[in-house]
């Protein structure tokens, strides 16, 4: 029984201590909630209920604003979609879009892209050959030597922006931050060509801003690329010493035609299908202390032919001698024709009138229409 009395009491007492904390929760809510109601402690972002209500309730109408101004990401869009539109963008764009985030970083800076606009602005000017060279040239400088956390950190094409670019501002160069990429990735080669740091080797037409004595030939240079002007810069060797020449354009420029360097014979392999009116390019010095240019001539007749009149009489191309012709020059010049040997053909020619080397057979189109618009405007002698 004692132990009856005792719960009961207690349940009271509890009840009692219960009802006057609900009786001051109540009280002190309906101080509180008027005073936050009226904007004393802070003006908020909608309209609190004269009644408190629960915490779902509350925030219900800032959900549903967020539901109503709610927008598409660029990176909600599907793979195709978003590479299609990254493929519209040029280099500045895309170097521009690489700036907002991470993912967009890796996309805009991969071989995807950066391949299509190589090909565009550089693939008529540069072969195999450059970027040989621009491999020993990023061994030289110990590239891979960079690719640390520390680089990481602060960006490799900034990095490399900072070593190739301190004189050339574009955005190209200086929008891409804090992304790593492999020294054997397109973009890097893009912006080393671009910068006009790193040599390429290339050929240019009639060097020396067409001197006379170069017209329709093509050297072998070293050339750098000015973005300010558009145009380029090419050093010659010539007996060990650098010529420069300046302001040469984009027409004048030309891939490499062969692997064969500038001071050795190139291996013809085209002489035993040589006919008169064939196309070529024919390797030229002045001695043997001189570089090889390539010189453009057309293939004619011998001179005991006698079918000028009549192609079909014609044996010129089953004979073993093949005569070149120069016909910019003059038919009393000394440069006007040349003869080989089919058989065996090796450098040939003299002091007075120059070492003739390789030839190669002009099978494209677009090399002899090449040739020709570079032609002189009066003969040469």
């Amino acid at each position: 029984m004692l132990l009856f009395f005792i719960s009961c009491f207690s349940f009271l007492l509890l009840s009692k201590i219960h009802s006057r904390i609900w009786a001051f929760s109540t009280f002190l809510c309906s101080i509180v909630v008027p005073l936050f109601t009226k904007g004393m402690f802070f003006t908020p972002s909608f309209k609190i209920p004269k009644t408190f209500p629960c915490t779902h309730e509350i925030m219900r109408p800032k959900i549903e604003i967020l539901e109503e101004k709610k927008e598409f990401s660029l990176l909600d869009l599907p793979d195709l979609a978003l590479d299609s539109i990254l493929d519209k963008l040029n280099p500045s764009e895309l170097c521009s879009m690489a700036r907002v985030c991470w993912f967009l970083r890796e996309k805009c800076t991969s071989d995807h892209f950066w391949e299509k606009h190589f090909k565009q602005k550089w693939g008529a000017v540069s072969g195999d050959s450059t970027y040989g060279e621009w491999q020993c040239y990023v061994a030289s400088r110990r590239v891979p030597k960079f690719l640390n956390s520390r680089v990481q950190k602060r960006g490799f094409l900034q990095f490399f922006s900072s070593i190739f670019l301190k004189n050339v501002q574009t955005k190209e160069t200086d929008c891409v931050s804090r992304c790593f990429l492999p020294v054997n990735s397109v973009l890097p080669f893009y912006l080393a060509l671009e910068s006009g740091k790193f040599w390429f080797p290339a050929q240019v037409f009639n060097r020396e801003n067409g001197h006379i004595g170069f017209v329709l030939s093509c050297y072998d240079a070293k050339l750098s690329y000015d973005s300010t002007s558009d145009n380029f810069v090419a050093r010659y060797p010539s007996r060990g010493k650098s010529m420069i020449e300046e302001d040469i354009e984009w027409d004048r420029i030309r891939a490499p035609s062969v692997d064969t360097p500038s001071n050795a014979t190139h291996v013809s392999t085209c002489l035993d299908e040589l006919k008169p009116d064939d196309h070529v390019e024919i390797q030229w010095r002045k001695n043997k202390e001189f570089p090889y240019g390539w010189w453009y001539g057309v293939v004619g007749h011998i001179e005991s032919c006698t079918a000028y009149n009549n192609e079909s009489h014609c044996q010129c191309h089953i004979n073993d001698i093949v005569v070149l012709e120069f016909k910019q020059y003059s038919l009393e010049s000394r440069w006007r024709k040349v003869s080989i040997f089919r058989k065996d053909h090796m450098e040939t020619g003299d002091q007075a009138v120059g070492f003739y080397g390789g030839i190669r057979k002009l099978c494209k189109k677009e090399e002899i229409e090449k040739w020709k618009h570079l032609w002189p405007d009066c003969t040469l002698e």
